[in-house]
């Protein structure tokens, strides 16, 4: 049913269930069980409900139990070698993690870079090498590398490109600012004291997973969603009328009313504006 060497797994249709399913592939190097102290409980809203009890988050609720693996997004453990021993997935989130042992004994995870292999050594800080897996500051990456987990503050850790298959190429170098381009298209301006991982982010094939069924997406903590029109009119602009009816209105808005399609929802005035140089797609 399963073939583990191919990057993306699909099944066949023994159930239901299985017809058009398809997951990534788990090529034979990703284990399940995390470190137990890099592990914790965490706090889950629920059901997309605040202190009174009422929905503030539409379409959440239910899910899997998950563990927390705290991830070492800041890279601050520098100039020690560390080894690659496990690469496993995350409930958390949509890339595999690699579990690093350091020569001094500490054991961290950080995000499994594309092309890094169980056995290999990594490295943090401004003298690493530019190969697969090291942290370096943005101002001793030469122009044109691929790079994620990228900082917006120094020592704040890596908070752009940490998605699976994410990357961001180093398009320039002026002063004491670099030029990044990111997954969105959007081009920005970011401290060169800022560290990046070198490479692209692994398990690059989810995003052609095909859940199958209903009962999937439960599990993943999101519940079913109903559309406008066929809701009362005090529920949704689009509802009401007789039958099968349009919606009534010059153009789609949502359940508050505004313009559903082409609005703008990035706040003006942002901090980070000025940094921004080209809008993302």
């Amino acid at each position: 049913m399963i073939n583990n060497n191919m990057t993306t797994r699909l099944y066949r249709t023994f159930t239901p269930g299985t017809r058009y399913k398809s997951l990534s592939g788990l090529d034979g190097r990703v284990q399940s069980h995390p470190q137990k102290k890099l592990t914790s409980g965490q706090h889950r809203c629920g059901k997309g409900r605040n202190n009174s009890g009422i929905i503030t988050t539409r379409h959440r609720g239910g899910g899997h139990k998950r563990l927390y693996r705290r991830i070492d997004f800041r890279r601050n453990y520098k100039n020690i070698l560390g080894k690659i021993v496990t690469i496993e997935s995350d409930p958390n989130r949509s890339a595999y993690i690699c579990l690093v042992h350091y020569r001094d004994g500490k054991k961290k995870y950080i995000l499994h870079p594309r092309g890094v292999m169980i056995g290999d050594t990594i490295l943090s800080g401004p003298r690493a090498p530019i190969s697969m897996g090291n942290a370096l500051p943005l101002t001793n990456i030469p122009l044109g590398t691929t790079i994620h987990n990228v900082e917006i503050q120094v020592g704040k850790g890596g908070q752009l490109a940490r998605a699976a298959g994410a990357v961001t190429a180093l398009i320039a170098k002026e002063g004491q600012l670099t030029t990044l381009r990111l997954p969105s298209g959007e081009v920005r301006l970011i401290s060169e004291n800022c560290s990046a991982t070198i490479g692209q982010v692994g398990n690059v094939k989810w995003k052609n997973k095909a859940l199958s069924k209903a009962g999937s997406k439960r599990w993943l903590g999101k519940r079913p969603e109903v559309r406008g029109v066929v809701m009362n009119a005090v529920d949704h602009p689009h509802g009401g009328g007789e039958g099968r009816s349009p919606i009534g209105r010059k153009k789609p808005l949502t359940p508050w009313g505004y313009n559903a399609l082409g609005r703008k929802s990035r706040k003006k005035n942002r901090y980070s504006d000025v940094s921004i140089i080209r809008r993302r797609k």
